[in-house]
């Protein structure tokens, strides 16, 4: 994964990936404000209708959910999980394996990327004049 992060990362300034970072912060902030929002809207216009249950503030709709998802769990999230227990629920975590092979990206572009780049350009300009 390092791998990818520096491929990624390559020719970025410190204030362009100090910049993301903070972009970041603040979207995921606002997604989970969001989100609170969202799941107190479903609750105040369901449940009360429904199940005769009373309405939810802001804080409690959030505190519910994550009473949800630390009761109910779920596939991912940063937990000590084993490769092991990700085959029995169906998680798969092939990162590393999948990023792995990035080092040899650079290297391969370099050698064939440009020349099949151009002979595909070749065969669309040859197609082209064909049909005019």
């Amino acid at each position: 994964m390092s791998n990818y992060f520096k491929h990624k990362m390559r020719g970025k300034s410190p204030g362009e990936i100090a910049g993301m970072i903070i972009f970041g912060i603040i979207f995921i902030s606002g997604l989970a404000i969001l989100f609170g929002f969202v799941i107190m809207w479903l609750w105040n216009w369901l449940m009360p209708l429904i199940f005769d249950l009373p309405t939810l503030t802001y804080w409690e709709a959030v505190g519910v959910f994550i009473l949800f998802k630390i009761l109910l769990g779920g596939c991912g999230g940063f937990g000590g999980k084993d490769h092991k227990s990700s085959k029995k629920t169906g998680c798969n975590d092939d990162s590393k394996s999948k990023f792995s092979k990035w080092k040899h990206y650079d290297n391969f572009w370099k050698e064939e990327g440009n020349k099949a780049y151009e002979a595909y350009l070749d065969k669309l300009t040859n197609k082209d004049e064909t049909n005019d």
